[in-house]
Order: structure tokens, then sequence, then C-alpha cells
């Protein structure tokens, strides 16, 4: 029987119980992190991408594919507070990619890891008569595992985000519409889809500042947000007005923009919350870094739901939608099926 939702198939293959004592965080949060010595956590995660799903040749270069493959990983890391290490890299490669191309894809991903005094350790190379796919495995430290768990959450912590949301579904929008486009706005969108820029700094002035839940937009703002909710049993409320959607987006199409925001993916923002107490701390320390965050709601007593307050003062149900690998046309809401994950 075909796969139907990948959140679904992930709960039913999590192990009840782990063999070793030093695994601190297992499946459920964006990346695993287990004590290598006293006070030395290690984080570890994976992701793979494949041609034509997440990425395609069309309108994307061999760097920017690689740069990609190993900056969502580095934003999971970044979700878990830690500082990206090292990666490996195994790839698939058919007979229609040149050794040329391969090599910028390399490449790619080093121009993004010298960021982060990254190593390449290794890896594996194979053929396939299918299409390119490349698995990226980051390993990172952190020194406060606890802190940026999904499971924090607390009634009357304040809700709040990373940048900018909506602008990499923008940019997908634009680009399966005209990727020759030089205008500014579509250039702007066009790399907030192809280069996302982790966001290891804020990461870790949020680790450093206290208790937070933490979640990186991969999948959308309303899935990063009821992955919180559900992991911290409260209900989260956030309000349509305080959303920091980028101008560009606006642009791009006014009456989507929201919809881009709450379900588009890709933004690789980080999305959390905190204690008002330690919130003040994280935004001041933001702002001396040069980092927008921006507050956008609450966490309250309740069901482990999220709602919006729209710009009428109406409230509705966000629904744990955004990208779902197993969903029929490979998406969800009316969001381009490519999204998400692309």
């Amino acid at each position: 029987m075909a796969l139907h939702d990948e959140f679904s198939f992930i709960k039913d293959i999590t192990p009840s119980s782990l063999h070793q004592a030093d695994v601190l965080v297992g499946i459920g949060d964006d990346a695993a992190v287990y004590q290598v010595q006293e006070g030395q956590q290690q984080i570890l995660c994976m992701d793979t991408m494949v041609e034509d799903i997440h990425f395609k040749r069309s309108y994307s270069s061999a760097e920017e594919i690689g740069h990609k493959a190993l900056a969502v990983n580095i934003s999971d890391v970044a979700a878990m507070g830690g500082i990206p290490k090292y990666y490996a890299v195994s790839i698939a490669i058919p007979a229609h990619w040149s050794p040329g191309e391969l090599t910028a894809i390399y490449q790619g991903m080093k121009q993004l890891g010298d960021t982060y005094q990254m190593d390449l350790l290794g890896g594996d190379t194979v053929s396939t008569q299918g299409k390119l796919v490349i698995t990226v495995t980051v390993t990172g430290e952190t020194q406060r595992p606890d802190n940026c768990l999904r499971s924090n959450a607390k009634e009357g912590d304040i809700v709040f985000v990373t940048g900018y949301v909506g602008d990499s579904a923008a940019g997908l929008h634009l680009l399966t519409e005209n990727p020759d486009n030089l205008s500014a706005t579509s250039q702007y969108l066009f790399q907030r889809h192809k280069m996302p820029v982790p966001q290891v700094e804020a990461g870790t002035i949020i680790s450093a500042s206290g208790r937070a839940s933490l979640n990186d937009i991969s999948d959308g703002l309303a899935s990063e947000l009821n992955e919180i909710a559900e992991a911290s049993n409260v209900t989260i409320m956030i309000d349509e007005t305080m959303l920091p959607i980028s101008k560009e987006a606006f642009e791009a199409d006014n009456r989507q923009a929201l919809t881009w925001a709450l379900y588009g993916g890709e933004d690789f923002e980080l999305v959390g919350t905190a204690s008002p107490e330690t919130f003040a701390v994280i935004e001041k320390e933001c702002k001396k870094a040069g980092i927008l965050i921006t507050r956008i709601g609450e966490a309250h007593q309740g069901e482990a739901k999220v709602f919006l307050e729209d710009l009428h003062s109406e409230v509705r149900l966000l629904a744990k939608g955004g990208y779902n690998h197993f969903q029929k046309a490979g998406g969800i809401n009316g969001v381009e099926s490519e999204n998400g994950k692309s």
C-alpha cells in the first residue's frame, strides 16, 4: 500500500525505547542529540534531495543545488541551537549529469560549509538509472541540548519567528512562471528560494538565552507551529497583522502572500516560543546582531492546536498544512507541488 502521510510514517517507525543511554534527543525534533563526553553533546541530522522533486536543473545551477543540499541540514542544527561542524555526502548519479556539474554541486556545498568552517569527511558515490539523488549528513555541537526542544513551549510564552516568511514559496511561484525575469523583486525571491541562509547565529542566541521551543521552517509555518503545539500540548494563537511578510512577496502576488507565509515552507527561518522575559533577552541580542526577529503570537493552555486571528479579528484553525512528500501531487493547501522540499 502506498504511503500517504510522511508524518504518520515517521511516528510508526519511531522506536519505543533506545539502547544507548547517551542519546539525549531522538526522533521527533529537527535533529538528534547524543552526549560524547561530559559537557559535550553532538547533533546529527540528514536530508535527501531528489531531482525534479526538490530541485530542477531548468532554474537552479549545480552550485545552487549543492548550496541548498547542505543548507537544509545546517538549518536543522540551527534549530537545535547548535554549531555545524562536519558533513558527509552520498550521491546517486545518472548518466545525464556531467563531471563538471557534479564538481560544481560539491563546490556549492564547500562555499557554504566554509562560512561555518565545516569539513567534508566523506560519503558515497553510486550510479543510478533514475534521477540525481543527494543525501547529506551533518554533525554539530551544542552545550545546551534541552534549551530548544519542540516540547519546551509553555502557557504564556511569546511566539516568534526570524526573518520573513513566504519568500521561498513566492520565489518558486515566480520561477515556474518566468525564470528569466530580471526584476529586483524576482531576483530577491529567486535567491531566497534557491540559496537559503541557515539561521545559525539566531539559534545560538536563542539557545543561550534560556528555555525556548524551536523549529526551522522547512514544511511551512503552520506545520512547524503545529509540531510545537503537539509536542508541548499547548494552544498557539498567532496574529496575521504581526506576520513578517516581505514587500517582495506582496509584490509577487498579494492574494497569495499569506498562503505562502503559512504553508509555503522552505524559508529555513526559525520559529519558536519563549517566556516574555527570555524573549526580551533574545530580541535584544538579535537586534545587536542585525537579525530580524518578530513576535507573532502567544501560547495558551488548551488543546494542541494552532489558530490565526485574521485582519478582521476572526479566528480560524490552522491545520498542519504545508509540504508532505506523500500527498497526491506532492503538495497541499494550494501551494505549488514542488515547494516545501524543493
